[in-house]
């Protein structure tokens, strides 16, 4: 797969290399080859895609990177003869020590005759883009809905509960007054599910320095006292991810509500003594989410060993009032994504029967 570029390679192509640098700001994974599909220039992400390095990149022939490279010659071939400006097609990219890597290839002509770009969309960041502009639009939807949905029933909620109070003091009989009682207790359960739905806009941003494994240690004493047999919480921390800009409470608050939900869906792995819990803290580097580039952003995981997000709620986990379980509120998840967008973050979900899997992306300056 790898050659080495051609020996003696002159001034003229450094400063060509040079030329392209600002490649390698790109997500995307991107070469410059000459029309015979010699490789020029291969950037960053191209490199960590393959497993090689620039250098033996560089002069190999782009189509015996790809599973068919005749299709990549024949586009090479069309380029070179101006029969189109650009053309797209999906291909497989061979990588080194993993397994080919589904991409979506544009081959264009650039301003230079004797240069082409081809441009490299993995598939799978396709869809997963696609999955994180539609969390965050239903983030943003289910603010308003909750937002709105609160405070129309706030106010007649109110009402309700003062009038059976004052039907209260009007009965004498105390069969009758058992009834208010239900309306009373009622009306306060329903205006303590309003106080929660509105808790994320009610409370300002409270910005300091955040160190995110003390957020950690935090929900893990809360978890382990409410669960004190049965589960074990495994830590797989990076110690040297450093402090960063944040709201504490709030991000305590995100891990709990999602940690939270993971031990109730352990139940029976608990009464076995089988379950766990892991906590795991990354820094990745390079990423995009939210329709934006990132240099750093923080990777928090929890992770557990139960059965699985149910397929009938798969896709609506974080709406509101939305659960899983039987006497679930259906808000643990939805708040928890309201205050990591609070931090311009993102939470997502993969989960399959025996690993749910939630992460946590937030960017870091």
């Amino acid at each position: 797969m790898s050659a080495s570029g051609p020996a003696g390679r002159n001034g003229a192509e450094a400063s060509g290399a040079d030329r392209f640098a600002a490649l390698d700001l790109l997500a995307t994974l991107v070469a410059v080859v000459r029309t015979d599909g010699s490789v020029l220039f291969a950037n960053s992400a191209l490199e960590d895609a393959i497993g090689q390095s620039r250098r033996s990149i560089q002069g190999a022939s782009a189509p015996s990177f790809f599973q068919e490279p005749m299709v990549l010659r024949s586009a090479l071939e069309g380029a070179k003869g101006n029969e189109f400006a650009a053309l797209r097609y999906d291909a497989r990219l061979i990588r080194n020590q993993f397994d080919p890597l589904p991409v979506h290839v544009i081959v264009a002509q650039t301003e230079r005759a004797d240069e082409i770009v081809i441009e490299l969309l993995p598939l799978e960041a396709q869809t997963r883009q696609g999955r994180e502009e539609r969390l965050i639009d239903q983030a943003q939807a289910n603010k308003e809905l909750i937002r709105n949905l609160a405070h129309e029933i706030k106010n007649p909620l109110g009402g309700i509960r003062g009038a059976a109070q004052l039907l209260e003091m009007e009965i004498d009989s105390s069969e009758l007054r058992e009834y208010t009682q239900v309306i009373i207790h009622e009306a306060d359960r329903l205006q303590s599910l309003v106080d929660r739905l509105l808790a994320p806009h009610r409370k300002p941003h409270v910005v300091g320095d955040v160190n995110v494994h003390e957020v950690f240690e935090r929900v893990r004493s809360l978890i382990l006292a409410e669960f004190p047999r049965g589960l074990t919480v495994v830590r797989d921390y990076d110690t040297s991810i450093p402090e960063f800009r944040g709201d504490r409470e709030q991000l305590i608050q995100a891990v709990l509500n999602i940690t939270h939900n993971a031990a109730q869906a352990l139940a029976d792995a608990i009464a076995e003594g089988t379950a766990k819990i892991t906590f795991r803290t990354r820094i990745a580097r390079q990423v995009t989410f939210g329709k934006k580039r990132y240099r750093l952003a923080l990777e928090l995981h929890v992770i557990d060993n139960g059965p699985g997000v149910p397929d009938s709620i798969r896709d609506r986990i974080f709406y509101p009032l939305v659960s899983g379980r039987d006497g679930g509120s259906g808000l643990g998840l939805t708040l928890a994504q309201t205050f990591v967008q609070q931090h311009q973050g993102l939470i997502e979900c993969d989960s399959v029967p025996g690993r749910t899997d939630f992460k946590i992306l937030i960017p870091l300056p």
